[in-house]
């Protein structure tokens, strides 16, 4: 796909993990790529050498994106880059665990702020600046149907960014642009594994008929489905990406 046709996916939190292997995966499907990151400045610029080494295009760009300005900017960073925001995949976010009568304040704040705030403000500027026939993606959990203990908090605010999905889908009538959510199950990455006993992480495995926690790359490729042509008449929906788990 050459430069002038190519799409440009912004990618939040893009520097590990599910947000690094949907960059790398949509760069690969053609796509020119804002990798996004808020502190893991050496991550972000791995994630982005690894797509032009695969013959992609990819920006870095620093933001928060609990700020709304910063994410403004990663807007125009895009625009000035590339043009434009054809696909916008909200993907960063944050989990911290415990029973809901031991969240502090903090907890909530950094919670509310980074998965949903966050994920808001990135679906109020792609809503106001994505292009005619553009994709929006956003990240959720399918832990938020099996109500586990000490996850509370967490599920929360994906509950909240899955109420957002279908009504902004309503929202966009008219410009071609899809609003969807993908909910992972248990997938091996730092964010799930850090703080589980291998004991825990075996018996998640197990919860779904294929006996096995998910990839980075398992999730890259239901985001790549959305993102591209084939994921064109599905809008406003919550695939749960989970191997059957719920």
């Amino acid at each position: 796909m050459n430069a002038s046709s190519s799409k440009v996916a912004l990618v939040t939190g893009a520097s590990r993990g599910i947000g690094a292997a949907i960059a790398e995966r949509l760069g690969r499907d053609g796509h020119a790529v804002i990798v996004n990151y808020a502190g893991s400045a050496a991550a972000a610029d791995a994630v982005a050498r690894r797509i032009e080494q695969a013959g992609g295009r990819a920006y870095v760009a620093q933001g928060d994106v609990s700020d709304a300005q910063a994410v403004a900017r990663l807007f125009d960073a895009a625009e000035a880059a590339f043009g434009g925001v054809d696909v916008l995949v909200n993907n960063a976010g944050v989990m911290q665990l415990g029973p809901i009568a031991q969240c502090d304040d903090a907890a909530f704040d950094r919670l509310v702020g980074i998965n949903f705030r966050g994920t808001f403000n990135a679906l109020r500027e792609a809503a106001r600046r994505l292009r005619p026939g553009g994709r929006i993606v956003n990240l959720s959990t399918s832990v938020l149907g099996l109500h586990l203990e000490n996850y509370g908090l967490y599920v929360a605010t994906k509950a909240a960014v899955e109420a957002m999905t279908p009504v902004l889908a309503k929202e966009l009538r008219g410009r071609g642009i899809t609003v969807n959510a993908v909910a992972p199950g248990p997938t091996a990455t730092e964010l799930f594994l850090d703080g589980k006993s291998p004991e825990l992480v075996e018996r998640m495995a197990k919860m779904n008929p294929l006996e096995r926690l998910g990839t980075p790359e398992d999730i890259a490729a239901v985001v790549a489905f959305l993102a591209g042509p084939d994921g064109a008449w599905v809008n406003g929906q919550v695939l749960r990406a989970n191997g059957g788990m719920v």
